[in-house]
Protein backbone atom coordinates (compact mmCIF):
# COMPACT_ATOMS: atom_id res chain seq x y z
CA UNK A 1 0.00 0.00 0.00
CA UNK A 2 2.89 2.54 -0.61
CA UNK A 3 1.82 5.90 -2.84
CA UNK A 4 1.97 4.91 -6.38
CA UNK A 5 4.04 7.72 -6.99
CA UNK A 6 6.40 6.90 -4.57
CA UNK A 7 6.61 3.36 -5.64
CA UNK A 8 10.40 3.21 -7.06
CA UNK A 9 8.52 -1.07 -8.64
CA UNK A 10 5.14 0.50 -10.53
CA UNK A 11 6.67 0.99 -14.06
CA UNK A 12 7.18 -3.24 -14.27
CA UNK A 13 3.81 -4.27 -12.88
CA UNK A 14 3.06 -4.60 -16.73
CA UNK A 15 5.72 -6.61 -16.85
CA UNK A 16 4.49 -10.11 -16.61
CA UNK A 17 7.90 -11.80 -16.31
CA UNK A 18 8.41 -9.43 -13.49
CA UNK A 19 5.37 -10.14 -11.56
CA UNK A 20 6.05 -14.08 -12.52
CA UNK A 21 9.32 -14.09 -10.61
CA UNK A 22 7.56 -11.60 -7.66
CA UNK A 23 5.33 -14.28 -7.17
CA UNK A 24 7.75 -16.83 -6.59
CA UNK A 25 10.17 -15.18 -4.56
CA UNK A 26 11.05 -17.52 -1.23
CA UNK A 27 9.96 -14.65 1.05
CA UNK A 28 6.92 -14.08 0.07
CA UNK A 29 5.80 -17.88 -0.67
CA UNK A 30 6.47 -17.70 3.58
CA UNK A 31 4.43 -15.04 4.14
CA UNK A 32 1.47 -16.53 1.85
CA UNK A 33 2.11 -19.54 3.81
CA UNK A 34 1.89 -18.25 7.45
CA UNK A 35 -1.71 -16.13 6.50
CA UNK A 36 -3.05 -19.03 5.14
CA UNK A 37 -2.34 -21.38 8.14
CA UNK A 38 -3.26 -18.60 10.22
CA UNK A 39 -6.75 -18.74 8.85
CA UNK A 40 -7.25 -22.33 8.32
CA UNK A 41 -10.30 -23.86 9.87
CA UNK A 42 -11.63 -20.32 10.23
CA UNK A 43 -15.38 -19.85 8.85
CA UNK A 44 -14.86 -16.29 6.52
CA UNK A 45 -16.99 -14.82 5.77
CA UNK A 46 -16.10 -11.36 3.79
CA UNK A 47 -12.87 -10.75 3.42
CA UNK A 48 -10.26 -7.55 2.68
CA UNK A 49 -6.89 -7.91 1.99
CA UNK A 50 -5.18 -3.92 2.44
CA UNK A 51 -2.49 -3.02 0.49
CA UNK A 52 -2.55 -6.11 -1.97
CA UNK A 53 -0.57 -4.97 -4.94
CA UNK A 54 0.18 -7.42 -7.37
CA UNK A 55 1.47 -10.24 -5.09
CA UNK A 56 -1.90 -10.91 -2.62
CA UNK A 57 -1.12 -13.59 0.37
CA UNK A 58 -4.68 -14.27 0.50
CA UNK A 59 -6.37 -17.07 -2.03
CA UNK A 60 -8.54 -15.34 -4.84
CA UNK A 61 -12.18 -16.11 -3.95
CA UNK A 62 -15.85 -14.45 -5.19
CA UNK A 63 -16.14 -13.15 -1.30
CA UNK A 64 -12.06 -11.59 -0.92
CA UNK A 65 -11.96 -7.97 -1.69
CA UNK A 66 -8.76 -6.79 -2.68
CA UNK A 67 -7.68 -3.39 -1.71
CA UNK A 68 -4.83 -0.91 -2.79
CA UNK A 69 -4.07 2.50 -3.63
CA UNK A 70 -2.68 1.74 -7.32
CA UNK A 71 -5.43 1.37 -9.56
CA UNK A 72 -2.30 -0.27 -12.00
CA UNK A 73 -1.44 -2.60 -9.02
CA UNK A 74 -5.52 -4.15 -9.12
CA UNK A 75 -5.74 -3.89 -12.59
CA UNK A 76 -2.83 -6.02 -13.23
CA UNK A 77 -3.69 -8.19 -10.23
CA UNK A 78 -7.17 -8.50 -11.95
CA UNK A 79 -5.67 -9.64 -15.43
CA UNK A 80 -3.90 -12.29 -13.79
CA UNK A 81 -6.51 -13.76 -11.08
CA UNK A 82 -9.76 -12.85 -12.34
CA UNK A 83 -11.63 -13.86 -9.00
CA UNK A 84 -12.68 -11.40 -6.11
CA UNK A 85 -13.55 -8.18 -6.06
CA UNK A 86 -10.81 -5.16 -6.65
CA UNK A 87 -11.06 -1.90 -4.89
CA UNK A 88 -8.32 1.58 -4.96
CA UNK A 89 -8.27 2.30 -1.15
CA UNK A 90 -6.19 4.22 1.04
CA UNK A 91 -5.62 2.12 4.19
CA UNK A 92 -5.82 5.38 5.97
CA UNK A 93 -9.39 5.80 4.88
CA UNK A 94 -10.89 2.45 3.77
CA UNK A 95 -14.00 3.20 1.71
CA UNK A 96 -16.18 0.77 3.25
CA UNK A 97 -18.79 0.55 5.91
CA UNK A 98 -18.54 -0.67 9.53
CA UNK A 99 -18.43 -3.90 10.48
CA UNK A 100 -18.28 -5.81 7.10
CA UNK A 101 -15.55 -7.70 7.38
CA UNK A 102 -15.03 -11.11 8.90
CA UNK A 103 -11.76 -11.26 8.06
CA UNK A 104 -8.85 -8.70 7.05
CA UNK A 105 -5.18 -9.40 6.55
CA UNK A 106 -2.58 -6.92 5.97
CA UNK A 107 0.90 -7.72 5.10
CA UNK A 108 3.91 -5.85 5.11
CA UNK A 109 1.61 -2.74 4.48
CA UNK A 110 1.95 -0.57 7.79
CA UNK A 111 5.53 0.12 7.77
CA UNK A 112 4.84 1.89 4.53
CA UNK A 113 2.36 4.35 5.91
CA UNK A 114 2.75 7.49 7.12
CA UNK A 115 0.15 7.22 10.20
CA UNK A 116 0.01 4.07 10.57
CA UNK A 117 -2.21 3.83 13.64
CA UNK A 118 -4.72 5.75 11.74
CA UNK A 119 -4.82 2.60 9.29
CA UNK A 120 -4.86 0.52 12.16
CA UNK A 121 -8.30 2.41 13.42
CA UNK A 122 -9.55 2.46 10.17
CA UNK A 123 -8.74 -1.64 9.29
CA UNK A 124 -10.78 -2.24 13.20
CA UNK A 125 -13.78 -0.06 11.95
CA UNK A 126 -14.37 -2.08 8.93
CA UNK A 127 -14.11 -5.46 10.73
CA UNK A 128 -17.01 -7.28 12.54
CA UNK A 129 -17.05 -7.75 16.03
CA UNK A 130 -15.39 -10.65 16.76
CA UNK A 131 -13.75 -10.11 13.56
CA UNK A 132 -10.21 -11.61 13.05
CA UNK A 133 -7.07 -9.14 11.04
CA UNK A 134 -4.28 -11.49 10.68
CA UNK A 135 -1.17 -9.29 9.88
CA UNK A 136 2.56 -9.10 9.25
CA UNK A 137 5.23 -7.06 9.44
CA UNK A 138 9.08 -6.60 9.53
CA UNK A 139 10.10 -6.70 13.36
CA UNK A 140 13.50 -5.15 15.57
CA UNK A 141 14.20 -1.78 14.56
CA UNK A 142 17.80 -3.07 14.72
CA UNK A 143 17.22 -4.55 11.50
CA UNK A 144 16.21 -1.43 9.77
CA UNK A 145 18.84 -0.68 7.06
CA UNK A 146 19.35 0.40 3.33
CA UNK A 147 17.14 -2.40 1.92
CA UNK A 148 14.34 -1.42 3.93
CA UNK A 149 14.37 2.40 2.89
CA UNK A 150 14.83 0.78 -0.90
CA UNK A 151 11.62 -0.68 -1.03
CA UNK A 152 9.86 2.09 1.09
CA UNK A 153 9.77 1.15 4.70
CA UNK A 154 9.36 3.99 6.97
CA UNK A 155 9.77 1.80 10.12
CA UNK A 156 10.44 -1.81 11.51
CA UNK A 157 8.18 -2.64 14.70
CA UNK A 158 8.79 -3.90 18.12
CA UNK A 159 6.31 -6.57 19.17
CA UNK A 160 5.21 -4.50 22.17
CA UNK A 161 4.82 -1.64 20.23
CA UNK A 162 2.88 -3.28 17.59
CA UNK A 163 0.40 -5.05 20.10
CA UNK A 164 0.04 -1.58 22.05
CA UNK A 165 -0.98 -0.17 18.14
CA UNK A 166 -3.42 -2.99 17.82
CA UNK A 167 -4.98 -2.56 21.43
CA UNK A 168 -5.66 1.04 20.85
CA UNK A 169 -7.45 0.10 17.49
CA UNK A 170 -9.42 -2.18 19.73
CA UNK A 171 -7.83 -5.35 18.56
CA UNK A 172 -6.44 -8.29 21.13
CA UNK A 173 -3.68 -10.23 20.09
CA UNK A 174 -4.41 -14.19 19.75
CA UNK A 175 -1.14 -15.76 18.88
CA UNK A 176 1.96 -14.48 17.28
CA UNK A 177 3.83 -16.36 15.10
CA UNK A 178 7.62 -15.91 13.52
CA UNK A 179 7.22 -16.02 9.66
CA UNK A 180 11.68 -15.21 8.67
CA UNK A 181 14.52 -15.41 10.51
CA UNK A 182 17.89 -13.71 10.44
CA UNK A 183 18.71 -15.56 7.27
CA UNK A 184 16.14 -13.52 5.15
CA UNK A 185 17.39 -10.14 6.05
CA UNK A 186 21.21 -10.97 4.77
CA UNK A 187 19.76 -12.19 1.78
CA UNK A 188 17.42 -9.23 1.26
CA UNK A 189 20.42 -6.80 1.79
CA UNK A 190 22.50 -8.58 -0.66
CA UNK A 191 19.42 -8.87 -3.42
CA UNK A 192 18.60 -5.47 -2.57
CA UNK A 193 22.47 -4.04 -3.30
CA UNK A 194 22.61 -6.13 -6.55
CA UNK A 195 19.29 -4.87 -7.78
CA UNK A 196 20.27 -1.18 -7.05
CA UNK A 197 23.62 -1.33 -8.48
CA UNK A 198 21.93 -2.80 -11.60
CA UNK A 199 19.55 0.14 -11.88
CA UNK A 200 22.40 2.89 -11.70
CA UNK A 201 24.45 1.11 -14.46
CA UNK A 202 21.07 0.91 -17.11
CA UNK A 203 20.94 4.59 -15.86
CA UNK A 204 24.32 5.56 -17.16
CA UNK A 205 23.52 3.81 -20.71
CA UNK A 206 22.14 7.07 -22.27
CA UNK A 207 22.79 5.50 -26.06
CA UNK A 208 19.61 2.84 -25.40
CA UNK A 209 16.38 3.43 -24.52
CA UNK A 210 14.70 2.71 -21.35
CA UNK A 211 14.72 -0.95 -20.47
CA UNK A 212 13.02 -2.98 -17.91
CA UNK A 213 14.65 -3.96 -14.99
CA UNK A 214 16.53 -6.49 -16.37
CA UNK A 215 17.13 -6.03 -19.77
CA UNK A 216 15.75 -6.41 -22.91
CA UNK A 217 12.23 -7.94 -22.75
CA UNK A 218 11.84 -8.51 -19.36
CA UNK A 219 13.53 -9.72 -16.53
CA UNK A 220 16.88 -10.70 -18.27
CA UNK A 221 15.26 -10.98 -22.21
CA UNK A 222 12.47 -12.93 -20.89
CA UNK A 223 9.09 -12.20 -21.95
CA UNK A 224 6.15 -14.31 -20.98
CA UNK A 225 5.47 -15.44 -24.55
CA UNK A 226 9.08 -16.79 -24.77
CA UNK A 227 8.84 -18.26 -21.49
CA UNK A 228 6.11 -20.74 -22.11
CA UNK A 229 8.12 -22.23 -25.15
CA UNK A 230 10.74 -24.80 -24.56
CA UNK A 231 14.21 -23.64 -24.15
CA UNK A 232 16.54 -21.99 -21.83
CA UNK A 233 14.23 -18.90 -20.80
CA UNK A 234 11.62 -22.10 -19.67
CA UNK A 235 14.16 -23.94 -18.20
CA UNK A 236 15.48 -20.72 -16.22
CA UNK A 237 12.01 -19.77 -14.98
CA UNK A 238 11.61 -23.66 -13.93
CA UNK A 239 15.12 -23.44 -11.79
CA UNK A 240 14.14 -19.87 -10.64
CA UNK A 241 11.05 -21.87 -8.91
CA UNK A 242 12.33 -24.83 -7.77
CA UNK A 243 15.43 -22.64 -5.96
CA UNK A 244 13.22 -20.72 -4.33
CA UNK A 245 10.88 -23.23 -3.17
CA UNK A 246 13.92 -25.10 -1.53
CA UNK A 247 15.61 -21.40 -0.16
CA UNK A 248 11.90 -21.27 1.23
CA UNK A 249 12.46 -24.33 3.28
CA UNK A 250 15.92 -23.33 4.51
CA UNK A 251 14.28 -19.69 5.41
CA UNK A 252 11.49 -21.58 7.07
CA UNK A 253 13.65 -23.70 8.95
CA UNK A 254 16.06 -20.55 10.16
CA UNK A 255 13.09 -19.03 11.32
CA UNK A 256 12.18 -21.68 13.30
CA UNK A 257 14.84 -22.26 15.04
CA UNK A 258 15.72 -19.10 15.92
CA UNK A 259 14.58 -17.23 18.65
CA UNK A 260 11.91 -14.83 18.06
CA UNK A 261 13.88 -11.70 19.30
CA UNK A 262 15.73 -12.45 16.18
CA UNK A 263 12.61 -12.98 13.87
CA UNK A 264 12.99 -10.29 10.99
CA UNK A 265 9.15 -10.69 9.97
CA UNK A 266 6.26 -11.97 12.65
CA UNK A 267 2.61 -12.56 11.65
CA UNK A 268 -0.27 -11.33 14.49
CA UNK A 269 -3.52 -12.73 14.63
CA UNK A 270 -6.32 -10.16 16.44
CA UNK A 271 -9.58 -9.92 17.46
CA UNK A 272 -11.63 -6.99 17.58
CA UNK A 273 -13.26 -6.56 21.12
Amino acid sequence: MIQSQNNRFQDFFEDDMYIIFKNYLYNYLLRKYAVEKALRNEKRDMILEVGSGISPVVTPGDRVVYSDVSFLALQTLKRNLGKGMYVVADGMKLPFRSDTFSHTISSEVLEHLEDDQKALCEIARVIKPSGLLVITFPHRWFYFTYDDRFVGHLRRYELSEMENRLREAGLQTIFVRKVLGPLEKITMCVAIFCFSVAQRLRMKEKENPPQPPFGKGGLGGFSSENVQSPGPRAIFLSLFKWINRLYAGIAWFDANIMPRALSTVLLIKAIKK
